[in-house]
């Protein structure tokens, strides 16, 4: 009897981390986003000329300058809810990896203005049927108010320098 206890034990504990492993190898965290440029796999930050922004890749937050200081968040402020992200050039910052881009803030906005536009760029995963941008479709969302500020994966986190 002791031995059928211990087999059934050690199935049910090999079917758990089978099942375990299947969830971990699933999940695409820090991947580029569909938005993306092509090539840069391994970037860690995108900057956004147009809408002097960061894009965290990793943690797939925005990091934007508002009300004095830096907020990380899953979505664009407000005004640049119609920015078109796959359409828009991306800095992609392959020197930087650590956790606060924006401290380069004022040489980036210099060397890369509004409107810069380096070498053509091709997303990830364009269409050419759908231009919207997942961003755009955020907003239509009705909790997009209840999430404004707090896009930091650990609950209502603010990063500030």
């Amino acid at each position: 009897m002791r031995t059928l206890k211990l087999i059934a034990a050690g199935i049910i504990l090999f079917a758990s981390n089978s099942i375990h492993a299947q969830i971990s190898v699933s999940l695409n965290i820090g991947s580029p986003p569909s938005w993306g440029p092509i090539g840069y796999e391994e970037a860690d930050y995108y900057y956004l000329p147009d809408v002097e922004a960061y894009y965290d890749i990793r943690a797939t937050q925005f990091i934007y300058f508002d009300g004095g200081r830096w907020i990380r968040s899953r979505y664009l402020p407000r005004e640049y809810r119609n920015y078109d992200l796959y359409n828009g050039y991306k800095v992609v910052l392959n020197d930087y990896h650590g956790s606060r881009p924006y401290r380069n803030f004022d040489n980036d906005r210099m060397r890369y203005y509004r409107g810069y536009h380096g070498r053509p760029q091709r997303s990830i995963s364009y269409n050419n049927n759908r231009r919207e941008c997942d961003n755009r479709r955020e907003y239509d969302n009705d909790d997009y108010d209840n999430d404004e500020g707090h896009g930091s994966k650990h609950g209502d986190e603010h990063e500030r320098d």
